[in-house]
């Protein structure tokens, strides 16, 4: 489903970018929207190529009045790609649950602003939904 035309992909893009650094233009389409970050380094000893991060990713997929969300946590491997996965360490992940708390209600008040509904996905795990509410 596509949004009314007022809420263009460059117009919400201009927006989201204002939360922070935390979309990825290229791979958002104009209708998804990916935003992720790299809250922890699993070890600086590693060359900063090579390095791994436990973080979260966010995908957004349109619908009439706004959006469906799926957050996800995990590991971003050396290739650059994520992976679901527990955070076993309790700092990294109280850590990690305080930046994707702040970035939702960033992204909450932003969407009200808009008047655009906000909606979990019905995959959204309940230790995900308790993360951002």
């Amino acid at each position: 489903m596509t949004l009314p035309a007022s809420y263009s992909k460059n117009k919400l893009l201009k927006r989201f970018s204002a939360l922070g650094p935390y979309v990825r233009e290229l791979k958002c389409q104009s209708d998804y929207f990916f935003f992720d970050c790299l809250a922890v380094c699993v070890s600086a000893k590693v060359a900063p190529e090579k390095r791994e991060f436990w973080g979260w990713w966010l995908e957004l997929e349109a619908q009439e009045q706004g959006f469906v969300y799926k957050y996800q946590i995990g590991l971003f491997d050396k290739n650059g790609d994520w992976h679901a996965m527990s955070i076993k360490k309790k700092t990294d992940l109280a850590h990690l649950e305080s930046i994707l708390q702040a970035f939702h209600k960033r992204l909450a008040d932003s969407f009200d602003t808009l008047k655009l509904q906000l909606v979990p996905s019905q995959n959204t795990t309940p230790l995900q939904t308790q993360l951002v509410v």
